[in-house]
């Protein structure tokens, strides 16, 4: 039985290289394609604003990316129209009012709570 994921290019922003291969891992076990792992905020917003940068479907944000906070990522999607999930060690309550209702996942996190939260993001029922 195909993935309701299957299929699916995600982004994922996150410094911490065991935390990224474990999403790497999460995502190709959905049948999605991981782009990145990429580990600044500077460099999510020069991919994101790359022409020839093929569509990307959701992403994954790590909050504090090597220090910096991700939301001019978050930014950047939300006027692109991507969805996104953000990953925390604060859940929901430490992130900014503008962000507090959006899509969290907490640290440390499961596959089960990755995948609900990605197909919450997307539109997509599990099937």
């Amino acid at each position: 039985m195909t993935h309701p994921l299957n299929g699916r290019r995600i982004l994922i922003v996150e410094d911490e290289s065991l935390v990224a291969m474990l999403l790497e891992t999460i995502l190709e076990d959905m049948g999605c394609t991981p782009v990145g792992p990429i580990a600044s905020v500077a460099e999510a917003l020069a991919l994101l604003s790359d022409p020839e940068l093929e569509g990307i479907d959701a992403a994954l944000l790590d909050v504090n990316v090597a220090g910096h906070e991700v939301f001019p990522v978050a930014e950047a999607l939300a006027t692109r129209g991507t969805p996104f999930v953000f990953s925390t060690g604060y859940g929901q309550g430490g992130l900014p009012d503008r962000w507090r209702n959006h899509s969290t996942i907490q640290k440390p996190f499961t596959e089960a709570a990755v995948q609900q939260a990605l197909m919450d993001a997307v539109g997509v029922a599990n099937v």
